[in-house]
């Protein structure tokens, strides 16, 4: 169960955190992996780390955000069957708070950037008569989180897209998923702990995990296994959810 061999898969966001899970999960299933980041070395770390497990992946240096590079990229890849949507970025701030460049950028990767990587997979996808598109939103999507104006709003669009296409592209065989996580433990968490609680970060860090019903923050690996079994045919019947991977944080954070 749950085996990806012979599935080509397109990771955005591939270098680091959940993104760099998935890609490990995904390859050791059996799928070649096309892992996508705007950083240079994090992806071909991350291939490094698939091809040492006996794994096959390739890295690709692109911005979500400007579709030229996109639609660049997915056309060397070529004909895929599964497409993550995972790269994304954060903001904290409140609507009087964030000023219009920060808004912008959010925008930009989180929003347009799933639109332009749906933009240019789903021909890919339709060349291979059919396959998965699984996106990445939020528990912010669903339920107030204080001070994430401009990413809640993000993540709302993430799973807005995701229904839209979900219901679009039923004749031609795409299935289109997404899934909510709580606060995950990634390198994302430990960077802003230091830099905005600097001396607190043992102290931050059990306040943030605290924040999850369940008393701690997922770990990428468990993100993955969710993704895994949403691209796998296992899950063929599954089209135009949304999965909160959350800790409690939805139903029992009241």
């Amino acid at each position: 169960m749950f085996e990806l061999t012979d599935k080509r898969a397109v990771i955005t966001g591939a270098g680091s955190g959940i993104g760099r899970a998935m890609a490990l999960l995904f390859a050791q299933r059996g799928a070649f992996v096309e892992a996508v980041d705007v950083g240079e070395a994090a992806a071909r770390e991350v291939v490094a780390g698939i091809e040492a497990a006996g794994g096959a992946a390739r890295a690709h240096v692109c911005d979500v955000g400007a579709q030229a590079e996109v639609e660049a990229t997915f056309g060397a890849i070529g004909a895929i069957d599964i497409l993550v949507n995972n790269a994304g970025i954060a903001h904290v701030g409140r609507a009087d708070t964030t000023d219009e460049a920060d808004f912008d950028r959010v925008m930009r990767v989180n929003v347009k950037g799933v639109y332009n990587c749906l933009h240019a997979a789903i021909p890919q996808l339709r060349a291979r008569g059919g396959g998965v598109i699984l996106n990445m939103a939020s528990v912010a999507a669903w339920v107030a989180v204080a001070d994430r104006f401009a990413y809640s709003t993000a993540k709302g669009a993430v799973m807005a897209m995701t229904l839209s296409v979900a219901k679009d592209y039923l004749p031609d065989r795409i299935r289109c998923n997404s899934i909510s996580p709580g606060r995950v433990h990634t390198p994302f968490v430990d960077g802003f702990i230091a830099r905005n609680y600097p001396g607190k970060e043992a102290e931050m860090f059990e306040k943030l995990a605290a924040t999850q019903p369940i008393g701690r923050m997922a770990r990428p690996e468990e993100v993955a296994a969710l993704a895994l079994y949403l691209c796998s045919e296992q899950a063929s019947f599954i089209t135009g959810c949304d999965y909160p991977i959350d800790g409690g944080f939805i139903t029992l954070n009241s």
